[in-house]
């Protein structure tokens, strides 16, 4: 028996018959991960349907990522779970507490019959491609984090471009694609000039900065501010051989150095606010209650997960800056 049946007498599409059959036979055990389905013409022919009518079927289902295709050889079975309507393809940078919250709040918004598939390409320029590549046709949409990574566009034109949505980061090659992003130089110029007055109180201000991992906005915010406000400032490639130094104030975008401050903090007996003060960018539940709180910009990662989700759902392609708040904490 085929596993592709069609009814000329039924109301019904028939490429919705089509589809049906298809997902009654995964059902039914007749059609298993990995079973070649019949091909284009064979459906085609047996049924008397036009191949566009297959064609249509099949790409719903291979949207869904109940089927793929493979160049030359065809349609097979990729997944028995008939109940998804969509697959979500996602990649970021890094997994960090802020990527935790975008991804919870990505797979809220869309609710339980869509799967949504993380990948993590670490910065890495060879792993974004490569990751692309591997995933190709296999997901309904596409939701790319490029971080600062060069040359991206070359592996993302190779998915269709309404499948894609681009977060966090956009660079000006991305500029025909729907996004979320941060705009990093807006969101540091404009929370450290609320803190202005108090930066002001230090000697100098430290920004603690990685070419290779962090946005070149944060820079140039970094550095308006400071030229605006006249502070001294110093930037720091890394802070695994600095010593703190009493009255000043440091900028820090990443975990790691914030804990090897307030470490050394604890050594030396300095204290927030007396000794040395203390910005760090994206906020986090450990930042709120660790030495008493530290003061934050951060963007807002739910949100940011709950927009592109329903720019997805509501098919709206546009480019979005998403919002960005100053919190006011015991650490300057």
């Amino acid at each position: 028996m085929s596993v592709v049946q069609v009814d000329k007498k039924s109301s019904v599409p028939k490429y919705k018959q089509i589809v049906s059959s298809i997902e009654e036979a995964i059902l039914d055990g007749n059609l298993k991960k990995g079973d070649q389905l019949p091909s284009l013409n064979r459906v085609k022919n047996r049924h008397s349907v036009s191949r566009d009518t297959v064609l249509v079927a099949f790409n719903e289902l291979k949207n869904r990522g109940i089927i793929t295709s493979r160049a030359g050889k065809g349609y097979f079975v990729s997944s028995e779970e008939v109940a998804i309507s969509q697959k979500i393809f996602v990649l970021f940078d890094e997994l960090n507490a802020f990527k935790e919250d975008l991804y919870s709040a990505i797979i809220q918004s869309f609710g339980e019959h869509v799967q949504v598939d993380v990948y993590f390409h670490h910065f890495n320029e060879k792993f974004f491609s490569q990751i692309i590549q591997d995933n190709l046709g296999d997901y309904s949409y596409y939701i790319i984090m490029p971080a600062n990574l060069p040359n991206t566009l070359d592996a993302i034109s190779e998915i269709q471009q309404d499948k894609v949505f681009i977060l966090d980061q956009v660079h000006p090659e991305h500029a025909n694609y729907p996004a979320v992003f941060q705009d990093f130089e807006k969101d540091v110029l404009e929370g450290l000039l609320q803190l202005k007055s108090k930066i002001k109180q230090y000697k100098k201000i430290n920004l603690v900065f990685s070419e290779a991992k962090q946005p070149k906005g944060i820079l140039s915010g970094f550095l308006e501010f400071c030229k605006i406000a006249k502070v001294p400032y110093q930037i720091l490639n890394t802070f695994e051989a600095e010593s703190i130094q009493k009255d000043e104030a440091y900028f820090v975008l990443e975990d790691k150095p914030l804990i090897q401050i307030i470490k050394q903090m604890k050594l030396k007996n300095f204290a927030f606010i007396k000794d040395i003060g203390m910005i760090s960018y994206n906020d986090s539940l450990l930042k709120e209650v660790i030495e008493g709180g530290i003061t934050t910009i951060s963007t807002d990662f739910k949100l940011m997960g709950k927009q592109v989700a329903e720019m997805i759902q509501n098919k709206t392609f546009k480019q979005i800056a998403n919002t960005s708040q100053l919190r006011l904490r015991k650490s300057i």
